[in-house]
């Protein structure tokens, strides 16, 4: 079999069964494991897969920058901010990360809440500003341009002082084995320290980043409490999530 005819199949296999296990493809196709990895080193390397330990997974398609996301299932995160922000109680510090379904969580939060919002986030604060009831205290930082979140050791220092209720975590990957994962290291720690901020984790997920994965894990989907969805987030998947003990709210439209 030629190499494109191998990377074809592996795509095929990707794309029918949401993984490609390297043992399997080498015994099915009569070729060594070595072949295989090499053949997904290649693919992973022109976007096209997300390598793990044994095989391939999806890649996320929401790993554009800022910009580029606010196109990509505008309808789906503007429903899973909405349920979000039902979420959030009076009284509560609650933290909330960057992105886009972030930014419609923040629109959708009651305009009579009196809560303090946490966040790293410029666009998050700037949609607060006029939200007289809530508090916002913003995390400095370096800016991120990639995701317009702050990092770095400013930022760590800032997220070590807060005692949250909930943190609301934005990824590009949710996995059951890869677990939470997005596209940058420096992101993904910042990420990991909120997370440890916080009495609960909510991962907010539109159907793209479900059942896919990026490079840098985040944490164990099993670290998160609740995960929020849109109706067309997979049945089968969410029924599996809630055997495991995690809460899963399904946005409505």
């Amino acid at each position: 079999m030629l190499t494109r005819q191998r990377k074809d199949h592996l795509l095929t296999v990707l794309a029918r069964d949401g993984r490609i296990v390297a043992k399997d493809q080498s015994d099915l196709l009569g070729l060594s494991e070595d072949t295989i990895r090499r053949d997904l080193r290649e693919l992973a390397a022109d976007g096209l897969l997300q390598r793990v330990h044994g095989g391939a997974l999806p890649v996320s398609a929401a790993l554009a920058d800022f910009a580029g996301r606010q196109s990509v299932a505008t309808d789906e995160k503007a429903a899973i901010g909405r349920a979000a922000a039902k979420l959030v109680l009076p009284g509560q510090v609650v933290l909330i990360d960057g992105g886009t379904t972030a930014v419609q969580m923040a629109r959708a939060l009651s305009p009579t809440l009196r809560a303090t919002v946490v966040t790293h986030s410029p666009s998050v604060a700037v949609e607060l500003v006029a939200f007289p009831g809530i508090e916002v205290v913003m995390i400095g930082g370096r800016l991120f341009r990639h995701s317009v979140v702050n990092v770095g050791a400013i930022a760590m220092e800032g997220i070590a002082r807060v005692h949250a209720d909930t943190y609301f975590l934005g990824v590009t990957g949710v996995h059951e084995k890869a677990g939470l994962s997005t596209g940058d290291a420096e992101e993904a720690a910042i990420k990991r320290a909120l997370m440890g901020a916080a009495a609960e984790t909510v991962v907010l997920a539109s159907s793209e980043k479900i059942g896919v994965a990026s490079p840098h894990v985040v944490a164990p989907l099993a670290e998160a409490s609740t995960v929020v969805v849109s109706t067309a987030a997979p049945k089968a998947v969410l029924a599996g999530w809630r055997r495991r003990g995690l809460e899963v709210v399904v946005a409505e439209p």
